[in-house]
């Protein structure tokens, strides 16, 4: 018999979230900059008397959320939230830092996107894009970008035929048309 290895039932990632410092600026930004489609929002989101928030979110028993749900492109949610909390920390993980994070735009043109980018108030492009040029994911091209409130996005384009792929049969996820929302 063949034991099955991972959650039982699980069939996709349905969103990765985000916290932000102001809700209305990350929508506006992923929406007119990124091409995001808005789905929804709520909020506040709170328990004035009891400890909800801490026992199902693990956030201060006090904090308030407000929440916008985004879509990018064919596969991907994003859920954006803006807590007011009175232990709130107010600076954002570096890469390096435990939770640090960025989220990946497979883009058609790296360069492209990257001057477009450049052209847009606050958005700082972190450099030239780059090309890697030997290791298991030679000839991806990307370069990483910070929001206008400091959040690390990347932008990347690895071409299928990776070398990796010479050496097991796991593919990563590659888009094959660009979003329906552009």
């Amino acid at each position: 018999m063949t034991r099955r290895r991972g959650l039982p039932g699980a069939t996709a990632v349905h969103h990765v979230a985000y916290t932000v410092p102001d809700l209305a600026q990350a929508v506006e930004f992923f929406v007119e900059v990124i091409g995001a489609e808005l789905v929804y929002t709520e909020g506040p989101v709170q328990d004035g008397e009891g400890d909800w928030m801490t026992r199902k979110l693990a956030v201060d028993a006090a904090a308030t959320a407000r929440v916008a749900m985004l879509r990018l492109g064919p596969v991907t949610n994003l859920e954006l939230f803006e807590y007011t909390a009175p232990d709130q920390r107010r600076q954002l993980p570096r890469n390096s830092d435990w939770g640090g994070h960025h989220l990946a735009i497979h883009v058609t043109d790296v360069d492209a996107a990257a001057a477009y980018l450049r052209t847009r108030p606050g958005v700082q492009v972190l450099g030239d894009p780059e090309t890697i040029t030997d290791g298991p994911i030679a000839g991806d091209r990307w370069v990483y970008f910070l929001t206008p409130w400091g959040m690390q996005l990347e932008l990347i384009n690895l071409p299928a035929g990776a070398p990796f792929e010479q050496r097991t049969t796991a593919r990563l996820y590659q888009p094959d048309q660009p979003w329906a929302n552009h």
